[in-house]
C-alpha cells in the first residue's frame, strides 16, 4: 500500500510538470536541450586499441596471480589444520 501511495504522488508530482509540455522527443525536458542531428562514429586507432588490449591482458592476470595465491593460502591453512 506504501507503494501504491508512493508512486501516486510520484506521479502526481512530476505529471502536472510533463503534461503541460508540448510532444516532443523527450518530454519534461528543458527546450534548450535537444538531441543531435546526426551521429558520428568515433573509431579507435591501432594503438590506442593496442593499449586497451594490453591493459586488459594485464587486468586478466593480475586476477589470475591472485585467484592462484588464495588458492595456495587456502591449501597451506589445510595443511596446517591438518586436514
Amino acid at each position: 500500500m506504501r507503494k501504491l501511495s508512493f508512486a501516486i504522488a510520484v506521479v502526481a508530482s512530476l505529471g502536472g510538470a510533463s503534461l503541460a509540455t508540448s510532444a516532443s522527443a523527450a518530454p519534461g525536458m528543458p527546450m534548450g536541450v535537444t538531441a543531435p542531428e546526426a551521429i558520428t562514429h568515433v573509431y579507435m586507432t591501432p594503438m590506442e586499441r593496442r593499449m586497451m588490449e594490453r591493459r586488459m591482458m594485464r587486468r586478466h592476470m593480475e586476477r589470475r596471480m591472485m585467484r592462484r595465491e588464495m588458492m595456495r593460502r587456502d591449501m597451506r591453512r589445510d595443511m596446517r589444520r591438518g586436514y
